[in-house]
């Protein structure tokens, strides 16, 4: 069960109100809650790892390592099949997601078209597949991407009147896990510089009962150059970033169905409100409520560590 985006927001909104500390809009909402989200995932990896260096409690819910695993299960692939690349690698099997997209209107002579809802950012590092009137275009001979992602440029300018339809997915990886190879040998992961060492001894350079890999550019080098298939790796994937969708009805109107919620445990609740409003102390440059905010964060680290 995830924590309601929804909930968390109306929450936020009523403390900032109650003290007359100003109004987050939507947009601002959204942007904060995907940046404390993403704090918070972060911050799992840090705590695990702290946690396991104490001894460890056999309680049945209060088990803070087991917590931690648990908050981080949902985010586990299962093994899939990399696919190899005749460049001699293998691509991890992290399919794109449609994370967002945009729609114009095309004007005839224009050719650039300034991206509102696709952040620049996200366009320069994820996929897109551009249709106009529903047919599917190519990019380098129909539309050209500005190099910083804040722009489409049609080839040639707009001869006429259609809709320019700009779809957005982004890769969902994140921390790569075991690679396996055959169904049942782990394939050991090496740096560069220690596999040139190893790959000098005829005793110890890799075989197919005892490969290795390296991981470079989000790339799956397997050693020896015979193992060509069956290589399967699971990874720990990103969040999905929460959407607080509206519609505009005399105000801002939420949109349940297009809305999506935090990917986080229920437990966490309450820290995803504190954090938002830290935030949101800043975007309405009040610093009482961000020094109230960041107190409150601050006490609930020395509880969860001490």
């Amino acid at each position: 069960m995830a924590v309601s985006v929804d909930t968390v927001y109306r929450t936020v909104l009523l403390i900032m109100n109650k003290e007359s500390r100003g109004y987050l809009t939507p947009d601002e909402y959204n942007k904060i809650a995907e940046q404390v989200q993403f704090e918070m995932f972060n911050e799992y990896f840090e705590d695990l790892n702290q946690q396991l260096r104490v001894p460890e409690n056999d309680s049945e819910y209060s088990n803070r390592v087991k917590n931690l695993e648990e908050k981080l299960a949902l985010f586990k692939t299962t093994p899939k099949a990399a696919i190899y690349n005749p460049g001699g690698y293998f691509n991890l099997p992290t399919p794109p997601v449609q994370s967002a997209q945009e729609t114009f209107t095309s004007v005839v002579g224009q050719a650039a078209y300034a991206f509102q809802v696709l952040q620049a950012s996200e366009v320069a590092s994820g996929t897109l597949q551009v249709f106009y009137d529903g047919v599917l275009k190519t990019e380098g001979a129909d539309y050209t991407i500005s190099p910083g992602g804040g722009f489409i440029n049609l080839i040639p300018p707009a001869m006429g009147v259609f809709t320019i339809n700009v779809v957005l997915y982004q890769n969902d990886f994140y921390k790569l896990g075991t690679v396996i190879y055959d169904n049942k040998i782990e394939i050991e992961r090496l740096n560069r510089n220690n596999f040139l060492y190893i790959n000098m001894s005829d005793l110890t350079k890799p075989n197919e009962n005892n490969p290795i890999f390296i991981f470079e550019e989000n790339k799956l080098y397997v050693y020896p150059d015979s193992i060509i298939n069956n290589v399967t790796a699971n990874y720990l994937r990103k969040p999905i970033s929460p959407v607080w969708s509206f519609t505009v009805n005399q105000g801002y109107v939420y949109d349940p169905i297009n809305s999506v919620d935090f990917e986080l445990q229920p437990t966490e609740q309450t820290s995803l409100i504190t954090r938002i409003l830290l935030y949101a102390g800043v975007v309405v440059r009040d610093p009482q409520l961000v020094q109230l905010a960041a107190g409150q964060i601050q006490n609930e680290k020395v509880n969860e560590k001490s």
